[in-house]
C-alpha cells in the first residue's frame, strides 16, 4: 500500500509541472531552467498578519524585498485566530455529522487564508506596488489524500511565474490545494509551511518563514522564556523537532525542504531577527559545537492509546492490521510498542493526536473484532521531548532526563530514544514544568551557567 507524500520535484514529460514524488532525492534533484535568479517565497503566518497595522507591517516588508528586484512570492495563513473561529462555527452549525462534513469543512477553512491573501494585496497595492493574489488551486497546488489531511502532490508553477515575469509580487493563500476532483484539500494545521516550501521547490527559490518569535528556539519562548535561539539546525533534527511538537514549522515542510535541499530560514516578522538557517547535509556546521541536547519540546496535543487482543492466527499480526488501519486515515502514530508476536494476548501502545481521537477509537474497534479486544484512550497527557544527535551512543542524557523528572515528582508512563529525540510521556497538567525543569537541568538557557553536556572526542 502506498500512501502520496511531499516529497521532491523530479522532471516532468509537461514540462509545466513540478512533480513532488521521487525516491531518490539528490539523483532526481530539478530546477525550472525559467526561474529567476534569487527569487523569494516568504511565509508569514497568522500571528504576524493579526490586526491591519500588522498587515500594513508586512507589506513595507515585502515592499522593502521586492525593490531589491529579487522576485517575491508571499505565502499566507489565515489571520488571527481565524481558524479557530471557523472550527467553532463548525461545531456550533454541524455538532452532530463532523465526520460527515469533511469537505465542506474544508470549503470553509479555506477562506481563512484567501482572505489573507486578498487584504495584504490590497495593501500592497494601495502602496504602489504590483500585487496579484491566487489561491492555492490558482497558484498550481495540487493535493492526494483526504479531506483536511491532504497532502501536496505536485505544483504546476507556470501561472505564478509568469506573473513573476511580468514584475509582479505574487501573494499565495496557503495550506490549501485541489484534489483530483478540483475540490478544495486542506493540509492540516501548519500547512502554510508546506505550501511555502513546496513553491520554492518548484520555482527554484529560497523559503523564508516569518513567525511570532526570533527563530528555532531551545524551547518555547513562551514556556521557558530565556530559551535561546539556535543559530543553525540540521534538517533532519529540525524535522523530528517540529513532529515532536516544536510548532514553528510543519514538520512535513521540513522533511520536503530536505529532500529538494530547499534553503530555509526561520525568523521573527517583527521586530527583524536573524533567525534560524535550516541546513541540509554537507551544508551543515559542526552540531557537536552545540552540544548534544540542544532542545526541549513539548507535544499537548496527544493522546495515549492501549490496545488488547487475543491472538489466535499466528500468520496475522495485529500490529500491522492495526497501523494500516492509521495509514489509511493518515493518522500518524509515535512512541510505538507491542507485546512478542506469539505472546496469547496481544497488546500495543502509541501516541496520536488528540484531535484525531475519535477516528481511531473507530478505526481499531473495526479492525480488532473480537470477544477479547478493547481500547483505552487516555487524553490527560502530554509529551515532552529531548531533541539532540546521538542520543543512542549517549545514554546518560535519558538517564538523566528520568532522574530529573523522578526528582521533581513528575511521574512518567513511557519513554523512547532515537538518535535524534527521547521523549516521555507524562501527564497534562505537568507538561510544561517538565519542560521548564529539563530546560534548566540540561542548561540550555540563553546565559545558562550551567555547564551543557559535550560529546567525548575521544573516540572515532
Amino acid at each position: 500500500m502506498s500512501t502520496p507524500c511531499d516529497q521532491l520535484p523530479e522532471r516532468a514529460q509537461d514540462p509545466e509541472r513540478v512533480t513532488l514524488c521521487s525516491h531518490d532525492a539528490r539523483a532526481q534533484r530539478w530546477r525550472p531552467t525559467g526561474a529567476p535568479a534569487g527569487t523569494v517565497v516568504r511565509k508569514y503566518g497568522g500571528s504576524s498578519l493579526a490586526s491591519l497595522e500588522d498587515v500594513r507591517r508586512v507589506a513595507q516588508s515585502v515592499e522593502e524585498c521586492h525593490r531589491t528586484g529579487a522576485p517575491t512570492v508571499v505565502v499566507v495563513s489565515a489571520r488571527g485566530d481565524t481558524t479557530d473561529e471557523l472550527l467553532d462555527t463548525v461545531e456550533q452549525a454541524c455538532p452532530n455529522r463532523i465526520a460527515d462534513a469533511a469537505r465542506e469543512i474544508d470549503q470553509l477553512l479555506a477562506t481563512g487564508e484567501n482572505a489573507s491573501a486578498a487584504l495584504l494585496t490590497l495593501v500592497l497595492i494601495e502602496r504602489g506596488l504590483p500585487a496579484v493574489s491566487l489561491t492555492g488551486p490558482q497558484a498550481g497546488c495540487r493535493a492526494a489524500g483526504r479531506y483536511r489531511r491532504g497532502v501536496i502532490e505536485r505544483v504546476l508553477p507556470t501561472r505564478v511565474q509568469n506573473l513573476l515575469d511580468e514584475g509582479n509580487i505574487v501573494v499565495v493563500a496557503g495550506f490549501q490545494a485541489a484534489n483530483a476532483d478540483g475540490d478544495i484539500v486542506t493540509l492540516g494545521r501548519g500547512g502554510s509551511d508546506t505550501t511555502a516550501v513546496a513553491l520554492a521547490a518548484a520555482l527554484g527559490a529560497r523559503c523564508e518563514i516569518y513567525t511570532d518569535v526570533a527563530g528555532i528556539c531551545s524551547a518555547d519562548p513562551r514556556i521557558v522564556p530565556d530559551a535561546r535561539v539556535l543559530p543553525v539546525i540540521d534538517a533532519g533534527l529540525m524535522a523530528e523537532m517540529a513532529f515532536a511538537g516544536a510548532r514553528v514549522l510543519h514538520s512535513r515542510a521540513i522533511e520536503l525542504a530536505a529532500m529538494a535541499e530547499v534553503e530555509v530560514r526561520v525568523a521573527s516578522s517583527y521586530p527583524r531577527t536573524d533567525g534560524t538557517a535550516i541546513a541540509h547535509g554537507s551544508n551543515t556546521p559542526a552540531m557537536e559545537n552545540l552540544g548534544v541536547v540542544v532542545a526541549v519540546t513539548h507535544d499537548l496535543d496527544v493522546a495515549r492509546v492501549l490496545v488488547r487482543a487475543d491472538t489466535t492466527d499466528d500468520r496475522v499480526d495485529p500490529a500491522s492490521t492495526v497501523l494500516s488501519a492509521l495509514a489509511a486515515r493518515c493518522v500518524p502514530a509515535d512512541l510505538i510498542a507491542r507485546s512478542g508476536l506469539h505472546e496469547q494476548e496481544f497488546r500495543m501502545g502509541f501516541t496520536i493526536r488528540r484531535s484525531d481521537v475519535d477516528e481511531v477509537r473507530t478505526a481499531v474497534r473495526r479492525t480488532l473484532l473480537g470477544p477479547g479486544a478493547s481500547v483505552h484512550i487516555d487524553e490527560n497527557v502530554g509529551k515532552v521531548s529531548l531533541a539532540g544527535m546521538g542520543l543512542l551512543n549517549r545514554p546518560e542524557h535519558t538517564a538523566q532526563m528520568l532522574a530529573a523528572l523522578s526528582s521533581a515528582g513528575i511521574p512518567i508512563s513511557w519513554v523512547s530514544t532515537s538518535q535524534l529525540r527521547a521523549s516521555v510521556v507524562v501527564s497534562r497538567d505537568r507538561t510544561l514544568e517538565a519542560v521548564q525543569l529539563l530546560h534548566r537541568a540540561f542548561g540550555l538557557a540563553a546565559h545558562s551557567s550551567i555547564p551543557r553536556p559535550r560529546p567525548d572526542h575521544g573516540q572515532a
